[in-house]
């Protein structure tokens, strides 16, 4: 009788379980597969960090060209900041301008007489 109980419980999950592993299988590999794991944690990594690290270096050597020829061209070009205006850009500013007028009070209810 004890044992009932158990029985009831088990048995619905162990079938769940089982149905689910062959719902899974359909669309994924559900069997491990230890050689390729075992290749690709050894030897993957560390190609993978110096693939890493030669795109970096190739990036900074980029960067470093790109700001060389930035500061070549800064150097060629004439002051330009004296001679830059664009005409009515930016509109004049009064900085006395008179201030808004205050909101309007809040009406005020007449208070409702009890007597009536």
């Amino acid at each position: 009788m004890f044992y009932t109980g158990l029985f009831k419980r088990i048995i619905p999950f162990v079938l769940t379980f089982a149905a689910g592993l062959l719902l899974a299988s359909f669309f994924v590999s559900i069997t491990p597969n230890f050689k390729s794991w075992r290749s690709d944690r050894r030897g993957g990594k560390c190609h993978e960090k110096r693939q890493l690290w030669i795109e970096n270096e190739s990036l900074r050597e980029r960067l470093r060209d790109s700001e060389g020829e930035l500061r070549e061209l800064r150097r060629g070009l004439p002051d330009q900041d004296a001679d830059f205006v664009i005409p009515n850009a930016v509109p004049p500013v009064e900085l006395e301008a008179p201030h808004p007028p205050p909101p309007p009070r809040k009406p005020r209810h007449p208070r409702h007489d009890i007597s009536r």
